[in-house]
């Protein structure tokens, strides 16, 4: 109980304060200083912790302080307001920024992982589950028009479960409250990223009957963003921070789940190494991670069928216009 009212904890402290630190970086360090804010914090991004743990950035002459900053819209805003230089979010971000008219929009450089990294829990054991046993039930979504609730949603249209009419999804629960809302005793079903559920599941609040990435395919899920002026600006600083990521993304590919594990575990406290590892094994398991950062236009044309098929697009918007793949080499 006690690891759940730590985690649950901070992120009140989040959701009052709206973003937290959780890596610093070195104030004696010479290296060129970037804040990132991430969207969650979560074994699903391991690349993004090994390249920070094995000293990739520093290599790149970069010494980054790692910011969480909970939903992609507070990372957008945070990216527009000069918070922060680099934003890592769902892209679905770009598209929104791109479409309110603002000229110096927001522009996806390098791509990490390519499906869901969110789990289903239940709030009661079910054997052999299926998504038809989402009918009739509540489900915590998470917020409308963010890349979790819109994949969710494409992933049981996949499957024959109609979104609207099936089953409800709660979609105005802020991001970092969904797991307090259900151990608070809110729905039947709630989507959510490790290592928290791995946490619901070991203290007997939920259990983990399904994996959204598995169920809903390949989509270009969280990547990387910064203004279109910043990254014409500072070209070095971009290239040397895809240089990073790209070895992040070698080191988990070619690693094992325990090297990976030990890796990232100064990243997660609230977890031995043994549950550490268990999580890594997920989410290498579903294939989570691209091989490397190259954003293709595939994958953003797709990205615009789901947010057009969820209400939330009414058009696509050219891949050039948004996507910035002269650094993933």
């Amino acid at each position: 109980m006690k690891k759940i009212i730590i985690s649950l904890g901070v992120l009140i402290v989040i959701m009052l304060c709206g973003s937290a630190i959780i890596y610093k970086g070195n104030k004696e360090s010479d290296l060129t200083k970037i804040k990132l804010a991430e969207v969650t914090h979560s074994v699903f991004y391991a690349p993004q912790y090994v390249a920070l743990s094995e000293g990739y950035f520093e290599e790149e002459n970069l010494d980054v302080e790692l910011i969480l900053t909970p939903g992609a819209d507070k990372v957008a805003a945070a990216v527009l307001s000069g918070d922060v230089q680099i934003g890592f979010s769902g892209p679905e971000a770009t598209l929104y920024v791109y479409n309110s008219g603002e000229k110096d929009y927001m522009v996806t450089f390098a791509g990490l992982t390519k499906r869901d990294g969110s789990f289903l829990v239940s709030r009661e054991k079910i054997e052999n589950f299926t998504l038809n046993d989402l009918k009739g039930k509540y489900v915590i979504g998470g917020r409308k028009g963010g890349m979790p609730e819109m994949t969710f949603e494409w992933a049981l249209k996949q499957n024959g479960i109609n979104p609207k009419t099936d089953l409800k999804i709660d979609t105005s629960i802020a991001f970092a409250a969904m797991q307090g809302a259900f151990i608070g005793g809110t729905g039947d079903f709630v989507t959510l990223f490790e290592p928290v559920a791995l946490q619901l599941e070991k203290e007997g609040y939920g259990y983990v009957v399904a994996s959204i990435g598995e169920l809903g395919g390949e989509v270009p899920y969280t990547a990387y963003n910064a203004r279109k002026s910043y990254i014409e600006d500072n070209p070095k600083v971009i290239e040397g921070f895809t240089k990073a990521i790209n070895k992040g993304l070698t080191f988990v590919h070619e690693k094992s789940n325990e090297e990976i594990a030990n890796s990232i575990y100064k990243f997660f406290p609230d977890l031995t190494l043994n549950e550490l590892v268990s999580v890594t094994k997920r989410y290498k398991d579903q294939d989570a991670w691209l091989k490397t950062t190259n954003f293709t236009e595939q994958s953003f044309n797709h990205l615009q069928e789901i947010m057009i098929s969820a209400g939330e697009l009414n058009k696509k918007t050219p891949f050039e216009d948004l996507v910035n793949n002269s650094f993933s080499k």
